[in-house]
């Protein structure tokens, strides 16, 4: 169990993230047209996770902004933004800010990713949404990066993830 602070309060998730050298655990998360989507569907691409708690708060919507800057410069990498808000919420920030270089992905139905993943968060006000966190996978899926981002309101490291690469 992670602890992290949300306004510098305490709070904790439900695990640890998973391990550098090892294999991300499988996943399947619903994208923007209600389709399923699997880790298998990125084999053979870079993948940054780039995890908060929702679309809607002004630092979720900046790490997306970031990624979606950055991942048009990257060859053979995708950038998968992963919460539990609804595919609907995704599809409107993305469309409304004109972000096209990032995948939205969502939790919303099980939050099996969050649980699975040790990022789900297990008090607090914001319990069963996922914390912030960046994980960086090689092509074969396996674990090149992890950040917890100890704030939930700060910002994660950029360049040590898309470094990572």
């Amino acid at each position: 169990m992670a602890s992290i602070t949300l306004g510098g309060n305490p709070i904790h998730t439900n695990g640890e993230l998973p391990k550098v050298g090892t294999k991300a655990p499988h996943f399947e998360l619903i994208d923007n047209n209600l389709g399923k989507v699997t880790l298998a569907d990125f084999a053979g691409s870079k993948v940054v996770l780039n995890i908060f708690p929702s679309i809607d708060t002004n630092t979720c919507a900046t790490s997306v902004r970031t990624f979606n800057a950055d991942a048009s410069k990257l060859e053979n990498t995708k950038v998968l933004c992963i919460s539990r808000d609804l595919p609907f919420a995704q599809k409107r920030f993305c469309g409304a800010e004109g972000l096209d270089d990032v995948i939205n992905l969502s939790d919303f139905n099980t939050g099996n990713f969050g649980k699975d993943y040790g990022l789900e968060i297990t008090d607090s006000v914001f319990a069963g949404l996922h914390s912030r966190v960046v994980i960086v996978l090689d092509e074969n899926g396996m674990v090149k990066y992890t950040e917890q981002v100890p704030e939930i309101a700060d910002e994660p490291n950029y360049e040590s993830a898309l470094a990572a690469l």
